[in-house]
Parts: C-alpha cells; structure tokens; sequence
C-alpha cells in the first residue's frame, strides 16, 4: 500500500478537459438549480396555500407559523443527510454521492405532488407531508456542498471565484424557475383552481428535471482534486492511521506536512465557515420565504406581487453572481465579504420600508434589492470561500456540516421566529433586526478568516 500511495506522489497531477469541466459545470448547476426549484416551490407553497389545505381549522396567523414549521422540518434532515453523504463523498469520492443526492430529492418533490389533503385523509395529510419533506432535506443535504466542491475543484485558480459561481447561478435558476411557475398559477388560477389542483403543477413537473439530471451524471468523471489525494489508493480514501502510516516515506519529501495535515485539530476553519453562512443563509430565509407570505396576508398589494418580485430579483441576479464571483477572483474573497455584508446591514430598513410601503413598486424595488445584495451577493462568495476554508480530506464534509447547520439555525428558525416575532409586535422591524444581525455574524467572520483565493486545494489540512 505504501508503493501505491508513493507512486500517487509521483504520478502527473489529475488531467480534465474543457469537455470535462463543462460537464461538471452543467451538471453542479442542474443539480443546485434542481434542489433550489424544489426548496423554492415547497417555500412558496408554505406561504401561499399550505396553510389553507393543510392546516385549515387554525387561524390564517398560526396556520402560517405552522406552514413555516413543516419548511423548516426539512433542515433538519438536511443536517443528517450531510453528516452520511459528506463522509461518503469524503471517502469515495464526489461523483457517486452526487448521483444519489439527485435520486432522493426529485423522487420526494415529485411524490409531495401527489399526495392528498387535509380535506381528504385529515391529519395523515399534515403528517405524509412532513415524511416526504423530511426525505428531500435528507437527499438535499449534501447536494449544494457536493457541487460546491465538485466544481471548485475543477476549476482553473485564476477563475475558481467565477466558475464557482456557477452553484449560486444554480440556486437562483431554480429559485426563479419556482418562482416564475407560482407567478403563472397565481395569474392563471382563481384561489379555487390554485387550492384544488393548481399547486400540485409544479411539482409533477419537478420530475422531467431529475430524469435529466441523472441522466448528465452517470458520466460525470470524479473530482481531479480527489484523485490527487495522498490518502487515496484505487478511488478510497484510507483510515486516518491507515494514511498516515502509509504516506510516512513520501512524506519525507514534503516536510511532513502531508501527516500534519492528517493530524490537524479541526474547528477554527469550521466556525468561521459557520459565520459566513449566517447571513446569506439567514437572509434567503427571510426574503425568499417569510416575507413571500408576510406580504400576502398582511399587505394590500396583488397577491401575485411578492412572487413577480423573486422572479424579477432573479433575473437581475444572473448579473449580480458572476461580477461578484469576478470581484472575488480580483480583490479576494474577504475584501468583497466585508463590502457585501456592510452594505446588506445598511440597506436593512430601508429595503423593508420599501417592502411595507403598501405600493407595488416599493415591494418590487425593496425585493429585488435584498435578494441580490444580501442573498445571491453572498452565495457567490460563500460557494468558493467555503471550499477553499477547508483542506481535501475533510472538505464535503465540513463544508455540508457548515451549509446545513447555518441553515437549521437561520434559513429554517428565521422564519418561524420572524413569523412569531411579527405577531406579537405587529410590527415589521423585527425582520430588519434579523437581516442585520444575520449579516453582521458574517461580517465579523470574515473580518476573523484569512484570504483563501488562489489556495491549493489538494493540501489536506484546512486553511486555518
């Protein structure tokens, strides 16, 4: 075994085609763009109708809560299907969990649309859409953080901020697809339509997506950063003391920083990531989802309003990602961090003065705004930065962990609690407070992480 791991020291480094790359590329964009369109619909459904076909015998006020609560549901599943699928992509590599993380998540979506109401089965209704929620988190979990490394580990150094990106361009086709859908439902259909039969559409149609999804992966060749590992002998990543016992000759070589990077204490890498999710994570929570539904019940606007708003925010955002990506390759990633989350903690209350304005174009403009500074401005950061915080070994796995468990704490609680919290104030300002508390977590995290851009990612050990 140690011939085999020395001979990997000495072998030419992993080679990948333009072909290649625009495969992984297509693909970690479908995929994200999949699991976003699928988060989306179940999100807007939430706020628009599950409150009504779901949860009918409470008040508009706790069926809302309620319907935020089974959103949130799915994080926590996320949470366990990055723990299982990190360590596999960890260890087997990033192709076959990708392949799974496909399966699970369009085969749920796709049942969610089949299932019967309230009005139907009665709680069984409530109870089979938790399941089927749980079972797309569980699948999505590693999804995003899959093609996250997968992509940047494809990517050239000098243009890993925009191909990486790509995974933001991903999220915001499959939010704009969601979205654009319930716009032409909420058009199309009276509210009779729409709760009948209407909101199944979207996801039925969910299901031609993942056929062509899996199709485009079964080809996908593995991750030339994976292949480079010390630790990995014939597509297997070796027990730590398998590994560090096994590279102990080649080692020699490089200063024994291949066995200290075995070696080294995580965490440092981990929290910081953490911190930088928070706010995105926890912005797309409360402008992508909550004040979907905020803005329907409790302002005098069209209802189609706030779902034109996300589709317009999204257009805008197919410019916003790739500059942003492109700043980061040219400025480095911490620089744009501090700009995009000082300027998110700015435009806090006036984006939600516009929002509650009671005007169209103030729902409009204050939506459009938001999304794109505080939402896909930092996703397009997070995608590359996150990746490059952590070393090969470890990397799906840290880097699903950090996704994940930002987005139980942000993305699924924010919009419970700002649902409460909206409640008992009557108020909007809570949702100010939470966007600028979300951004300011990542405005001290990044002013705390080193400058990652241009870092060698086979290196095992993460970045701090």
């Amino acid at each position: 075994m140690k011939d085999s791991v020395i001979a990997a020291q000495q072998a030419p480094s992993a080679q990948r085609t333009t072909r290649d790359l625009t495969r992984a590329a297509v693909s970690g964009w479908l995929g994200t763009a999949m699991e976003f369109m699928d988060f989306q619909l179940y999100s807007l459904a939430a706020a628009i109708v599950f409150n009504k076909i779901f949860f009918p015998d409470v008040s508009p006020a706790i069926g809302l809560i309620a319907a935020m609560a089974t959103y949130g549901v799915g994080y926590v599943a996320r949470l366990a299907g990055a723990v299982y699928f990190g360590r596999m992509g960890d260890r087997i590599g990033r192709k076959k969990v990708l392949y799974l993380t496909i399966l699970l998540m369009g085969a749920s979506t796709t049942l969610i649309g089949a299932l019967p109401t309230y009005a139907t089965i009665g709680l069984l209704a409530p109870v089979l859409l938790v399941v089927l929620r749980l079972v797309q988190g569980f699948g999505a979990g590693a999804e995003i953080a899959g093609a996250t490394v997968m992509l940047t580990e494809y990517a050239p150094v000098r243009k890993r901020g925009l191909i990486s990106s790509l995974v933001s361009l991903g999220t915001n086709s499959g939010t704009l697809a969601a979205s654009g859908l319930w716009a032409v439902l909420l058009a199309v259909l009276s509210e009779d339509q729409l709760l009948a039969w209407g909101w199944r559409l979207p996801f039925l149609l969910s299901f031609a997506l993942m056929i062509f999804a899996v199709w485009l992966r079964r080809s996908l060749k593995e991750s030339p950063v994976f292949e480079e590992r010390p630790d990995v002998v014939d597509g297997v990543a070796l027990a730590r003391d398998e590994a560090e016992s096994a590279i102990a000759t080649a080692d020699k070589h490089e200063g024994g920083v291949l066995a200290a990077g075995i070696r080294q204490r995580k965490g440092k890498a981990f929290f910081l990531a953490l911190g930088l999710r928070f706010g995105q994570a926890g912005n797309s929570g409360l402008i992508q989802t909550f004040l979907v539904g905020y803005i329907a019940t409790n302002l005098a606007v069209g209802r189609s309003v706030p779902t034109d708003a996300i589709v317009y925010g999204s257009l805008v955002g197919f410019a916003t990602v790739p500059v942003i990506g492109l700043l980061g390759d040219r400025f480095g990633r911490r620089t744009v961090y501090l700009a995009l989350s000082l300027l998110t903690v700015a435009l806090a209350f006036p984006v939600m003065l516009l929002v509650t304005s009671g005007s169209t174009p103030g729902v409009m403009i204050g939506m459009v705004l938001g999304l794109n500074v505080g939402v896909l401005g930092l996703f397009s950061l997070e995608s590359v930065t996150m990746a490059e915080l952590f070393g090969s070994r470890n990397r799906f796995t840290q880097l699903a962990l950090a996704k994940e468990i930002g987005g139980i704490l942000a993305t699924a609680i924010g919009p419970v609690l700002a649902a409460t919290l909206t409640t008992v104030t009557g108020s909007w300002w809570p949702i100010a407070a939470m966007l600028i508390v979300y951004s300011l977590i990542t405005f001290v995290s990044a002013f705390l992480a080193p400058e990652t851009r241009g870092r060698d990612l086979v290196r095992l050990e993460d970045a701090v």
